[in-house]
């Protein structure tokens, strides 16, 4: 089962998502509207965002990529929910800056209360897995191990779902195809195996140093395949059995509007 948020009909809904694509609501109530359908508003999958843990260089390829040893240590830093933006929806590229690139993620979302977990029960506190596009500025970064603000943590940056697939109907995370596609042309091609952490070894590592909440998310990384998006870009991330996430690119003074 997939599960999302969406706006419908001048309504926020948490609805569920079958097999033959039928949405109903919480309330048993089925929607009549198709998944593609510009009639739907997709939120953020995740209703009350609870701490977000984003992965530096977490796939070898693209440590090499970025001309840096794999780490020994995950290397992780924490986002804020500003950050969170849902499918089919627009980011922005700041003024003045010379590289922006996509990173597509497999997020894994934390579905009860853990300290302490370990790594053979890890997969029994995630309730699901769902995509997230975790754009980067390079210009400002001074550490690839520890992202600045300026970096990782601007409005809109982190377009994520459209949904959550419930873990249960993921048997193995970590064989998962990984694209990313630029105004339709393929630029990034990986698969979750490559991961030098996986989902248990981080759930563990985590829990060791902090609890950990339903909501909060584990932002997989990135393999390699990264390019420069401007505004008017189209950028689709897709997981497979998980999900595909599309962003459009806009100007900075587009997203703000009379806030610029």
């Amino acid at each position: 089962m997939r599960h999302a948020r969406i706006i419908f009909e001048g309504r926020e809904l948490d609805v569920d998502i079958d097999a033959q694509d039928r949405i109903t609501t919480q309330n048993g109530e089925q929607l009549d509207v198709a998944l593609d359908s510009d009639l739907i508003t997709w939120l953020p999958p995740v209703k009350e965002p609870g701490t977000i843990f984003a992965l530096g260089i977490n796939y070898a390829d693209h440590a090499t990529e970025l001309a840096f040893e794999p780490p020994k240590e995950p290397l992780v830093f924490i986002k804020h929910a500003n950050t969170l933006t849902g499918h089919k929806q627009v980011s922005y590229r700041p003024d003045g800056i010379e590289y922006q690139h996509y990173e597509c993620e497999l997020v894994a979302v934390i579905g009860k209360t853990g300290k302490n977990i370990k790594r053979e029960n890890a997969l029994d506190y995630v309730a699901g897995y769902t995509v997230c596009n975790d754009f980067a500025i390079r210009d400002y970064l001074e550490n690839y191990y520890r992202p600045n603000l300026r970096v990782k943590s601007r409005d809109s940056l982190l377009p994520m779902g459209p949904w959550i697939v419930d873990t249960a109907d993921i048997p193995d995370a970590n064989a998962l195809k990984l694209t990313t596609t630029v105004n339709g042309k393929l630029t990034q091609d990986g698969n979750t195996k490559d991961m030098i952490f996986d989902v248990p070894y981080v759930i563990e590592y985590l829990s060791k140093i902090m609890t950990l909440n339903p909501g909060d998310m584990i932002c997989t990384g990135t393999p390699h395949g990264i390019v420069d998006c401007q505004p008017g870009d189209t950028i689709v991330c897709s997981i497979e059995n998980v999900c595909s996430l599309e962003t459009r690119m806009v100007s900075e003074q587009e997203y703000y509007g009379d806030k610029y």
